[in-house]
């Protein structure tokens, strides 16, 4: 784990036992552990993958970039398929992965340029939902499968425009869902 004491000595050029730091040792050894706990997780999010999501890794041998993609069976975004592009930093399991949104949707908690509210990736968290280090990426694939459904929150929006606009007009609301799903995300 990395602390004050340890950032303080590694800018002054010191290990804790006051020999020299080796160049990149502190990078290269979080590195390698964030892989081995990615070799672990991977296999498990394939045996908990739900029914509405695939995976991808556009290079195997990077395991800390991937694709999920989210194909609703209810809900107002049943008919599309909606990519985020999961990006596992080397600060990985103190830090939640970084997500992003690739296809363009109507939705209160994602914004039409791709960035996602959801509390677990979130590394401080007023609901207290956010990351932990107990988090593994099953939970981040859950958690954003569930935003299509039973995590879906028109009261603490990230794009605030679709949130009045179901309030003001569902009708209209799911007109615009299914327009934006027919045009950027149809199966």
């Amino acid at each position: 784990m990395i602390t004050l004491s340890k950032k303080l000595l590694q800018k002054r050029g010191e290990t804790a036992a006051g020999g020299p730091v080796a160049a990149g040792a502190e990078p290269r050894r979080r590195t390698a552990m964030r892989d081995r706990l990615l070799t672990k997780e991977v296999q498990e999010l394939h045996e908990n993958l739900p029914a509405t999501c695939s995976v991808e890794f556009p290079r195997p041998d990077a395991l800390h970039e991937f694709v999920l993609t989210v194909r609703p069976d209810e809900g107002y975004w049943r008919r599309g398929a909606f990519s985020f592009g999961i990006s596992v930093g080397e600060e990985y399991n103190m830090s939640p992965p970084e997500v992003r949104c690739h296809t363009r949707l109507w939705h209160p908690n994602i914004a039409e340029d791709g960035a996602v509210c959801l509390s677990l990736l979130r590394q401080n968290s007023y609901d207290g939902m956010g990351w932990a280090p107990t988090r593994r990426l099953k939970d981040v694939v859950w958690g954003l499968n569930s935003l299509f459904t039973d995590l879906l929150n028109f009261d603490d929006p990230l794009n605030t425009e679709a949130a009045e606009h179901y309030a003001l007009d569902r009708d209209g609301f799911e007109r615009k869902v299914s327009e934006y799903v027919r045009l950027y995300a149809a199966r």
